[in-house]
């Protein structure tokens, strides 16, 4: 058959190049195509979303959140204890004697910078008691007795005190001993 349409197109093929095209048959025939997407004006599609697709983000949500309040849990779990409401004379002293522990403690950095190795000596002591306050500390939010844990805090920090005034004297001493080896040896 296809043998037969060549034979004829051969045969007729000057009538075939009689024939003109319109000018306007290509615009005739784009008007009969359907529209592509982007010659189409905007419109609004309503969505919907399958039962599955809302479960899944409602659960990522809940997820989120569960994460979030943890964290804050957690953060205001750490933040501390107001301990002016378990018992305001004991926060205040608690106060006191921090405030005394870092004065000392700087004044005794201080009188040992001839002696780096004194002071080092000296404030591994402070730093195995701060260790323990800062275990008080950390128990005191979850202790059900939290002004005995108060007061074990408080005499930590008594001691702490006691013992950085021990360190002074001994470093006030150790320095004495060194002016006065100075001076005989001067007088000699």
């Amino acid at each position: 058959m296809s043998k037969r349409l060549e034979d004829f197109i051969k045969a007729n093929r000057e009538e075939f190049d009689d024939i003109e095209l319109r000018a306007n048959l290509w615009e005739s025939i784009e008007e009969k195509l359907p529209a592509t997407e982007a010659d189409m004006p905007q419109k609004r599609v309503a969505k919907t979303f399958s039962l599955g697709f809302v479960m899944r983000v409602a659960a990522m949500i809940i997820v989120v959140m569960g994460v979030s309040f943890a964290v804050y849990l957690r953060s205001n779990k750490h933040a501390g204890v107001d301990l002016a409401a378990i018992n305001p004379e004991y926060a205040k002293q608690q106060v006191q004697y921090a405030s005394l522990i870092e004065t000392k403690r700087t004044e005794l950095k201080e009188l040992t910078k001839s002696d780096p190795q004194l002071y080092r000596e000296f404030s591994g002591e402070i730093v195995k008691m701060e260790a323990s306050y800062k275990k008080l500390k950390r128990d005191l939010a979850t202790s059900p007795n939290q002004e005995r844990v108060l007061r074990a805090m408080i005499r930590n920090l008594q001691i702490q005190t006691e013992v950085l005034n021990q360190q002074l004297q001994v470093i006030e001493q150790f320095n004495e001993q060194k002016n006065e080896q100075r001076n005989d040896t001067k007088n000699i």
